[in-house]
């Protein structure tokens, strides 16, 4: 971040909302915004406890599968619309569609179809990600440099070789955004799936907090939620980072 010509540290920005959310709580405006070093003390708290691990691992099995779900069905489908034009033609409408609409608003229906689980939760973390997966892996394979496939073609390479020395390298910028896309959405996913279809995980303490008033281990888990997902996001940024060489060579 620059400010009046100086780089600045992105962590003063979320310092300066601290001291203002601190300013907030202290000040006891609303008994739902607490003082955020006594939010940071539940947080210390809660953490160690066995009931946070086992919330902790029954959401973070559920965004695991998920997400494998949607990677092992995003990828290959993205490719395939992108080099079967028909395919691509037919599917995109519904990728469009499903990228736009509010996908919450198919959890009642998940809840009818599949049942009130952890399998749903899985489900709606699949249905969260999958599709920026597809929509990004396509963009990337279509943009792919068409010399470099029919240099490859004129030395001989097999089909598979095309796709995995030539196309997925040089889609790899795109197919890295859309994971990393895919698994901020699929951390919503968890969240939501577990709040609104089985009230389990995180969802539980969600509930069980809100319910009982206990604002300080609410935020804590919220704030534990959010580095959470930033920290997926910074990881698959960092790999981002590490192939810019072929999105400039391309």
């Amino acid at each position: 971040m620059i400010f009046y010509g100086k780089k600045i540290p992105l962590f003063f920005s979320l310092l300066i909302w601290f001291i203002l959310w601190e300013f907030i709580g202290q000040a006891e405006y609303s008994i739902i915004i607490p003082p955020v070093s006594r939010v940071f003390v539940a947080a210390i708290t809660i953490l160690p406890t066995a009931k946070f691990a086992a919330a902790a691992s029954i959401s973070l099995r559920s965004f695991a599968l998920g997400m494998a779900l949607a990677i092992v069905i995003g990828l290959p489908l993205g490719i395939l619309m992108a080099r079967v034009e028909n395919l691509g033609k037919v599917l995109g409408l519904w990728v469009n569609i499903f990228i736009s609409a509010p996908i919450s608003a198919l959890v009642p229906i998940l809840m009818s179809v599949i049942g009130i689980g952890e399998s749903t939760v899985v489900v709606t973390v699949f249905l969260f990600a999958v599709f920026v997966i597809i929509l990004d892996t396509q963009v990337g394979i279509k943009q792919a440099d068409k010399s470099l496939v029919e240099m490859a073609l004129s030395f001989g390479a097999r089909r598979g070789q095309i796709y995995t020395k030539v196309l997925l390298l040089s889609a790899l910028p795109e197919i890295l955004a859309g994971l990393r896309l895919g698994a901020i959405r699929g951390v919503k996913g968890v969240v939501i799936g577990q709040l609104l279809i089985a009230i389990l995980g995180v969802g539980e303490l969600f509930e069980f907090y809100s319910r009982n008033f206990l604002m300080e281990e609410f935020w804590a888990v919220v704030i534990v939620v959010f580095l959470f997902a930033f920290a997926i996001s910074e990881l698959i940024s960092f790999f981002e980072r590490r192939v810019e060489y072929y999105a400039s060579a391309r």
